[in-house]
């Protein structure tokens, strides 16, 4: 599903060059579920967000379902990413001004879904999340453990084929960080594709592969059993 080959990141200004990825070549094929750990600055969200088309790469290659990207323009990647990619931020990224339902129909509304299919789209993924009874609060009126589900019904409301996620429960305690990550682990197991870069050791454990990044490089990668 993904491929890249070589791929490179470098940010310039004036008087500095920082090299974020360098020649990263990693495959991950339709339904695994990969965590991409290592310290902070190692390239990790820079990864996330070449493979998820928010950017382009330096150099190096990036295949989307077979499809090579890397020199896409703004629009093409906007396009081919609107009908193929969910994300799940940190940092919940709700709009404070939309309720609960408005927020999660908003992919759909950029894909031009008519309101009558738009409004059981929503309403499934609200009773299948268990947020049927948040469905009018504003974010501000949830935990953040209810906001992340929020946040992931609208990652999935389109029927995604990947979702990515970057530090998906890095806002949460415990007991509702467990609660998201099998969430994603569900997502998963019914075949959707997972990238998550994550600090967590725990919720690596949840990801049939780790891969590690250390200074732009993949260093290590293991490929895990899932029980």
């Amino acid at each position: 599903m993904i491929k890249t080959i070589d791929l490179t990141k470098v940010f310039r200004t004036d008087e500095v060059e920082t090299t974020a990825l360098n020649k990263v070549s990693l495959e991950i094929k339709q339904g695994e579920f990969v965590a991409i750990m290592g310290p902070s600055g190692c390239g990790k969200s820079t990864l996330l967000n070449i493979v998820g088309l928010l950017d382009n790469p330096s150099s190096g290659e990036l295949y989307f379902n077979d499809i090579e990207v890397s020199r896409f323009s703004e629009r093409k990647r906007t396009s081919l990413r609107k009908s193929n990619v969910g994300f799940v931020f940190q940092s919940f990224n709700l709009i404070d001004e939309l309720t609960v339902f408005e927020n999660i129909e908003l992919p759909l509304l950029y894909l031009g879904v008519t309101g009558s299919e738009r409004k059981k789209k929503v309403e499934k993924v609200l009773d299948r999340m268990q947020m049927t009874h948040r469905r009018k609060h504003f974010p501000q009126q949830l935990s953040g453990g209810q906001q992340q589900r929020v946040a992931i019904c609208r990652a999935v409301v389109s029927g995604p084929r990947l979702i990515l996620a970057d530090e998906p429960t890095g806002n949460l305690d415990s007991a509702n960080g467990e609660e998201v990550m099998n969430l994603l682990a569900q997502l998963n197991g019914e075949g959707t594709t997972i990238i998550m870069v994550t600090h967590s050791p725990s919720d690596a454990e949840k990801a049939s592969r780790i891969v590690h990044l250390f200074d732009g490089h993949i260093v290590t990668e293991n490929i895990r059993k899932i029980l």
